[in-house]
């Protein structure tokens, strides 16, 4: 899915977005602090977010906290039988960050389809569009 997101958002047209791609438990604070935009995807396991999409949660909330709000925010999460959990989780913690979701999440459910991999590239693309405005 990541692999797709970042087809994306490297797009004709968008040479002019800088994307980095970092794994949660190597981002930190600064490279929040130093985005235009974040799209956070993860695992659903036993229907939440990843240990490590939670570790960056816990290690950059209070630092990010008042310095990125409005900070536009995509997400995409696979799980094997249920997402509701993790999506909702991120919702509240990007809603505490006052951050602003900017595409609707995409979410994915059982093995991974053609059209799964196709709205990650959609979100990729939109996400980085709506960077260059």
């Amino acid at each position: 899915m990541l692999e797709h997101v970042l087809a994306g958002a490297g797009a004709p047209g968008l040479e002019s977005v800088h994307v980095h791609s970092r794994p949660a438990l190597e981002a930190d604070a600064a490279d929040v602090l130093a985005a235009d935009g974040v799209v956070l995807g993860t695992p659903a396991n036993l229907g939440y977010m990843s240990g490590a999409l939670k570790h960056f949660f816990d290690t950059t909330y209070n630092e990010c906290l008042g310095t990125t709000a409005s900070l536009p925010y995509g997400m995409f999460v696979h799980g094997e039988s249920d997402t509701a959990g993790a999506l909702l989780a991120i919702e509240k913690i990007a809603t505490g960050l006052d951050w602003r979701l900017a595409q609707p999440p995409r979410s994915s459910i059982g093995p991974l389809t053609e059209s799964a991999l196709d709205q990650c590239w959609e979100l990729g693309a939109a996400m980085a569009a709506g960077l260059t405005t």
